[in-house]
């Protein structure tokens, strides 16, 4: 009976159907498929935006997009766009002083005095800045000294030019091979492998990790639509490496520790991934991710693991031989594939000198560019630069041939005494309390009580700089050499930033505390990130 129905039904169709003209029929099925092909765009295309951003900011960034196609819609977001800008900008740069054409009559040596006047305007910054010098002391003692006269004593060169000027190789090896045998280089668990290059900081050597696992995986595993997965603590070099490369980024949210959450990390594994990646420590609050968790991730699957140590790779090795609690980080981890180092943080050398190192050569083969077709002859280049510093390279080996591994286990006990005082004095202050439990020599804080951006436009006012973060609200301070001899005086202005700030609830409302404020809790983030980009294009 069925099977009758069916035919029955089959051919009342095709009676129907056999009064339409064919090529109706053929427009309709093609019409019919558009119509679904496109639903199926639009519900993918809402699945993807919801996984990335969440539910809230997608319906955040749509409604953005409606006001802008309503009359006027567009016109008044740019006015309130206009006005961040203006605020964002007052009394940062008076560009209609700066020149804009060669002067007529070159001003010869008087150039010196004019750059002493312009540095003049710099704000002081011994002691009173988050990170930024790590060196202790003044410009012209000191390991300071030292450092610039390295620096000057090979200005001229260029390690492009091998034959010419020998000796930059020989540092930039001495110093690759120096910082790798303190990150488990010398021990059999890494392989005995390791090697790396020098590069123009932090960010360009995650940049060039990423590129080298990006190539890697493709040549070894075939992927061509490469993934990558980090925690929203990561460094935004990853987000610059994702648009740079055209990596698709994967973001996990962090745990309730705010270190790397590996499940959620795994959750987002698929057979695109290229790499995961950890931090020790993380930038905003210094903890350390577990990366030895991460390793048996990578391990299980096959893929690689990028350690940034931009921060802690001059502090975390002579932390552990001093008896800090200090977990596994570096290539001791098996499934740690890549590693960045700064030189100009904790290794107190000069800025722009960074370290990226591999567990092996047949990873860093795909750093390299060699050019063959080139009508200027054969070209390789290991790096993002062709030319680069000599002297940047001369001068971070001059920093750590010069202090040794007793010079930085002396300037680690330093730090390390000043971060725990500064955690300590915080936690005494009402009203504040730290994040997480700092791994090293960063103490982020926050407050339920007061706008903790207000108390951080309280601390530049007493001439100090921290850096305001987001997810959450806080303010932190990345503890240096400058410090050692100022944890008082910090402890003493923040706690009286926090009672100005409580006794005066209205102040700073015109600052740049109500526009941390909404940039933190803003779901749309096409209108943040529209507003840096602004700002970004004024200043430069």
């Amino acid at each position: 009976m069925a099977i009758l129905g069916f035919q029955e039904l089959r051919a009342s169709a095709n009676a129907a159907l056999a009064k339409v003209e064919p090529v109706t029929l053929v427009l309709v099925s093609v019409a019919t498929w558009i119509i679904l092909s496109s639903t199926s765009s639009v519900l993918h295309a809402a699945y993807v935006s919801v996984s990335e951003k969440g539910l809230i900011g997608t319906i955040s960034g749509l409604t953005i997009k409606i006001v802008k196609l309503l009359p006027g819609g567009a016109a008044y977001i740019e006015k309130e766009q206009k006005k961040v800008m203006d605020k964002l900008q007052s009394g940062k740069k008076e560009k209609e002083f700066w020149a804009t054409e060669l002067p007529k009559q070159g001003l010869g040596p008087l150039v010196i005095d004019r750059m002493q006047e312009l540095k003049s305007r710099d704000k002081p910054w011994e002691g009173r800045c988050s990170g930024a010098v790590y060196i202790g002391g003044n410009e012209t003692e000191g390991h300071f000294r030292l450092v610039n006269e390295a620096y000057c004593m090979f200005a001229h060169t260029n390690p492009l030019h091998p034959d010419v000027f020998p000796s930059i190789p020989r540092f930039e090896s001495e110093v690759v091979n120096m910082t790798a045998s303190f990150l488990g280089s010398k021990l059999e668990a890494s392989g005995g492998q390791v090697c790396g290059n020098m590069t123009s900081g932090g960010t360009e050597s995650i940049l060039m990790a990423v590129k080298s696992t990006r190539d890697f995986m493709k040549a070894t595993r075939g992927i061509t639509a490469p993934e990558m997965i980090i925690p929203e603590s990561a460094h935004s070099a990853y987000d610059k490496a994702a648009q740079y490369f055209n990596i698709k980024l994967r973001r996990a949210p962090v745990g309730a520790n705010l270190r790397a959450d590996v499940k959620a990390m795994k959750r987002l594994i698929n057979r695109n991934t290229i790499m995961l990646v950890g931090s020790a420590p993380g930038f905003p609050h210094g903890l350390i991710d577990p990366i030895e968790e991460l390793s048996a991730l990578a391990l299980e699957y096959k893929i690689c693991l990028h350690c940034d140590l931009c921060l802690g790779g001059f502090v975390l090795p002579f932390a552990k031989k001093l008896g800090y609690p200090i977990p596994p980080f570096d290539f001791r981890v098996p499934g740690v594939t890549s590693i960045s180092v700064d030189v100009h943080k904790y290794g107190l050398g000069p800025k722009g000198t960074s370290i990226v190192l591999y567990r092996n050569h047949e990873l860093r083969k795909h750093q390299f560019v060699a050019v063959t077709e080139w009508s200027g002859g054969l070209y390789v280049s290991p790096s993002m630069a062709g030319s680069r510093a000599g002297a940047l390279i001369a001068a971070a080996w001059a920093s750590m041939m010069s202090l040794g591994e007793n010079g930085y286990s002396q300037i680690t006990r330093k730090i390390m005494e000043a971060a725990r005082n500064i955690k300590l004095g915080i936690g005494d202050i009402e009203g504040l309390y730290v994040l997480g439990e700092p791994d090293m020599t960063v103490v982020a804080f926050a407050s339920k009580e007061v706008n903790i951006y207000k108390v951080n436009e309280a601390m530049a006012d007493r001439g100090w700089s921290l850096n305001a973060l987001h997810k959450p609200s806080s303010v932190h301070i990345c503890v240096t050499l400058q410090h050692v001899d100022t944890v008082d005086a910090f402890l003493n202005d923040l706690k009286g930033s926090v009672e100005y700030v409580r006794e005066n609830p209205g102040k700073y409302e015109d600052g740049m505390a109500p526009i941390y404020g909404a940039a933190a809790t803003l779901p749309d983030r096409g209108t943040i990130r529209d507003i840096l980009v602004a700002y970004m294009d004024g200043t430069c």
